[in-house]
């Protein structure tokens, strides 16, 4: 069961046995035992390509559960569960992981130096099972039943605009006014309008508009935000430092953006490694400060 989730997550046989030390065709003699022993086949091989069948998809995922389960007895009978042990891969947003998550990322390592973490950095949804993934981290909603969802914070938003946008106009005092005005577009949290709350009397307001520049990219929201494209509603973390220097304006700070929700979130499974439950309980005690945070993990402005 080990060598076919290790060919599963490697793409190949010949890549399976170079992660295991081994020759292909040994990786192959095990594949056909476990075949032969379950009477049935998990995958199809051509000269080119190799995928799971249905049996082999709930082959791998049961295997996944059994040997992390197992993992987790050992650990337990050697007294182990407080040194978890093993390889963690974690999907994070691209922008939140290279700043904000690296506070209780580093903080996790320092307390379990015997887990090694793959960081990767995606924006799209996690392929848990083609990928390999053990969790990801997602801003936003979450619309997948198959995973298993756990609410850490919420990330308040702002809605801002460069100074020299405005030059020339009178400054919006409702959001009616920011119709008129050029914009940019996130796909991942708006594209065409954006629904505005006033935050002493509830009251709701949707502002409608046709983007001018449209980006998946935060980071590229806030650059060209600040280089005068457009306005942009995005995470206060990431636009606080800008609107502080002047290098950005906050338009109406009494209608607010909807917060995003962040998640944690991992397939079901009945067994969870002690890694992975290690991992999970520092993000929840770490998150909630993360997302107030203006500049990053444990740093002064300047």
């Amino acid at each position: 069961m080990q060598t076919f989730v290790r060919i599963v997550e490697a793409g190949s046989l010949s890549a399976a046995a170079a992660q295991l030390a081994t020759t292909q065709p040994t990786i192959s003699r095990r594949l056909q035992t476990l075949e032969r022993s379950l009477g049935v086949r998990l995958l199809q091989r051509s000269t080119h390509a190799m995928k799971m069948t249905e049996d082999g998809e709930r082959c791998y995922e049961r295997a996944k559960e059994l040997l992390a389960g197992w993992d987790d007895f050992e650990n337990e009978l050697r007294g182990a569960r407080q040194h978890a042990e093993g390889a963690l891969r974690v999907v994070v947003p691209h922008a939140f992981g290279q700043k904000q998550l690296i506070g209780p990322l580093a903080q996790f390592m320092r307390q379990h130096p015997r887990i090694t973490v793959e960081w990767l950095l995606h924006d799209r949804a996690a392929d848990f099972i083609s990928q390999g993934i053990d969790c990801a981290i997602q801003v936003g909603e979450v619309n997948d039943p198959s995973v298993v969802a756990i609410h850490l914070a919420e990330v308040p938003r702002m809605t801002v605009v460069a100074p020299s946008v405005l030059a020339g106009r009178p400054m919006p005092r409702h959001p009616a006014d920011l119709a008129e005005l050029p914009w940019i577009a996130i796909p991942a949290f708006y594209r065409r309008e954006v629904t505005l709350t006033h935050a002493h009397t509830g009251e709701q307001r949707q502002v409608s508009f046709r983007p001018q520049l449209v980006t998946d990219s935060l980071y590229a929201l806030r650059n060209t935000a600040v280089a005068g494209l457009g306005v942009a509603v995005g995470s206060s973390w990431v636009l606080n430092e800008d609107v502080a220097a002047g290098r950005l304006v906050q338009l109406l700070p009494d209608w607010q953006p909807a917060p995003l929700p962040v998640c944690l979130l991992y397939p079901y499974a009945r067994f969870q490694p002690a890694r992975l439950r290690h991992f999970i309980d520092t993000m929840k005690e770490a998150m909630p400060a993360v997302v107030h945070q203006a500049v990053g993990w444990g740093a002064s402005p300047s």
